[in-house]
């Protein structure tokens, strides 16, 4: 049952990404995704440091929040910058839904079982989410500034998902 639950939500981002690649997400749709991937990972993240007692999974769970609050941070001065207002869409709402139903699966957990399933769960976001900002996002974005911040952000996450492959091995 644990490796449904990362299954089913890259699946959920996998078809929003497949759907926004179809119709080429606008600048305003981009930033909605990428912002909104950041606060579904910072919404996990925290639902981790109030849940685990593994060290190595708080640790990770603490990266997570620093590290998505400030590229979040950097998206809203950009978009406030540019005028932009970001612009909700089928894929966000998607995102939104799956992490919702992953955290309501992992209230359920506790000790070792939420640490592994929290974990199995990071490994396929950041798996996804980092395919969606290299195949879909990145190459659709118009405004170079957008451009650079989701590649800046794809080098962060990208190690983010190296650090919860890392993690994951040492929870075995």
């Amino acid at each position: 049952m644990k490796l449904l639950v990362p299954a089913a939500l890259s699946a959920a981002l996998l078809a929003s990404a497949a759907l926004a690649a179809a119709a080429a997400p606008t600048d305003p749709q981009i930033a909605h995704i990428a912002y909104t991937a950041g606060v579904l990972d910072i919404d996990a993240g925290k639902q981790a440091l109030a849940k685990t007692k593994n060290p190595e999974v708080k640790d990770f769970a603490e990266q997570m929040v620093r590290d998505h609050q400030a590229v979040n941070d950097q998206a809203l001065a950009l978009v406030k910058k540019l005028g932009v207002t970001p612009e909700d869409n089928p894929t966000s709402q998607s995102l939104t839904t799956a992490a919702k139903a992953e955290r309501e699966k992992l209230a359920k957990l506790d000790g070792a079982a939420f640490d592994k399933a929290y974990i199995a769960n990071e490994v396929a976001y950041h798996k996804t989410v980092d395919g969606a900002l290299s195949k879909v996002l990145i190459p659709n974005a118009r405004n170079p500034e957008l451009k650079s911040l989701l590649e800046s952000g794809l080098k962060l996450f990208t190690g983010h998902e190296l650090h919860a492959e890392m993690v994951a091995k040492d929870l075995k």
